[in-house]
């Protein structure tokens, strides 16, 4: 890939793979670290917020896949009732399991928003990838 201009729908969702990939990685790594300073229920709390991140990039990629499969269809197009069904059902479950998390465990909120900031700084990794491979 040399540039922007050549960045197609498989390098996008390589992107976003790579991102949920990563944040895996450092979700596994962040845990028992959390767990050792902070106990038990933050660390719950830093995965709870990592599997909400996890799954709005998830949702990202399949919203982002429908809307750039309808681009490229021209005038016939599959319907993303589903996909749009899906990417609410998402944020109220997320939303929802935001109060249970935060009205059981009684752990650092810090640790909660670590873990739903973990996927923003996937993202922001995989971005300079991409700044990355596009100079050099």
């Amino acid at each position: 890939m040399e540039d922007f201009t050549n960045f197609t729908d498989a390098d996008f969702r390589r992107t976003m793979l790579s991102a949920l990939r990563l944040l895996g990685v450092v979700t596994v790594v962040a845990v028992p670290l959390v767990w050792w300073k902070m106990g038990w229920a933050s660390a719950a709390l830093l995965v709870v917020g990592a599997v909400i991140s996890g799954s709005g990039l998830w949702e990202w990629l399949r919203l982002m896949t429908a809307v750039m499969e309808r681009m490229d269809a021209g005038g016939v197009a599959r319907p993303m009732g589903m996909v749009l069904v899906g990417f609410f059902l998402r944020l109220a479950l997320a939303v929802v399991l935001l109060y249970v998390s935060l009205k059981l465990l009684d752990g650092s909120v810090y640790a909660l928003a670590g873990g739903l900031a973990l996927g923003v700084f996937s993202l922001t990794i995989e971005g300079l990838r991409l700044m990355k491979a596009w100079t050099v």
